[in-house]
C-alpha cells in the first residue's frame, strides 16, 4: 500500500573511473576556495558592534511579552504558546487575579511565573503563531551575552516590556493578528 506519491526509483548504476576517484569533484570544490580566497573580505566584514551587520525582515531574535494599551499584560496564561513549542523551552504558572490586580492583568487568570530557555529555544516563531492574544512576539533584537547557563533562563523581569518603552511589532504581526489586538 503506498501512502504517498512521491516514491522515487533508485539505480544502482556502475560509477565510472572518473567518478570513483573523485579527483574533478575535488578540484571543482579547491577552484572555489581559491577564488573565494583572492577575493578577500570585499563587503563581507562588518565591525560590530560599531557596525551591524543587516538582517532579513523575517528574522527572530529576542521574544517579548506584550502589553495592551492600558499597560495591562495581554497573557491570559493559557499554555497554547508551551504545547505549540518543538523545543520545551518555555515554561508558565498560572494564577487568579485579584481585585489589587485589575490593573496589572486583562484577564481573570495570568501567567505568574513564565519562563523560556533561551539555550533550548530555536526561535521557530510556534509561540508567537500559537499565542491567541497576540501576546508573544519574536522582535528584530538581539539575545544578550551570559557567562553562565542560569542567565539564559528568560523570565517576566526580561520578557515583559516596560510600560515606558513599548517595543513596535507591527511588522511582524499578521493581518489576524493585527485585528485581534483592536
Amino acid at each position: 500500500m503506498k501512502l504517498t506519491n512521491r516514491s522515487k526509483v533508485v539505480s544502482n548504476k556502475e560509477m565510472t573511473f572518473m567518478e570513483r576517484i573523485y579527483l574533478p569533484e575535488i578540484m571543482k570544490g579547491m577552484a572555489i576556495t581559491l577564488k573565494h580566497a583572492l577575493a578577500g573580505s570585499k563587503g563581507k566584514v562588518y565591525s560590530y558592534p560599531e557596525v551591524e551587520k543587516p538582517r532579513a525582515k523575517v528574522w527572530r531574535g529576542l521574544h517579548v511579552l506584550k502589553r495592551d494599551e492600558e499597560g495591562r499584560e495581554r497573557c491570559t496564561a493559557c499554555g497554547l504558546c508551551a504545547v505549540a513549542c518543538p523545543a520545551e523551552a518555555i515554561t508558565m504558572t498560572a494564577a487568579e487575579r485579584t481585585r489589587d490586580e485589575k490593573d496589572l492583568y486583562r484577564e481573570e487568570k495570568y501567567a505568574a511565573v513564565y519562563e523560556i530557555n533561551m539555550l533550548r529555544c530555536i526561535f521557530c516563531g510556534m509561540c508567537e503563531e500559537a499565542c491567541p492574544k497576540s501576546a508573544i512576539y519574536l522582535t528584530d533584537r538581539l539575545v544578550d551575552v551570559e557567562t553562565n547557563r542560569g542567565s539564559f533562563v528568560y523570565g517576566k523581569d526580561k520578557l515583559v516590556e516596560k510600560i515606558n518603552e513599548r517595543i513596535d511589532i507591527t511588522a511582524r504581526q499578521s493581518e489576524l493578528q493585527k485585528k485581534s489586538v483592536k
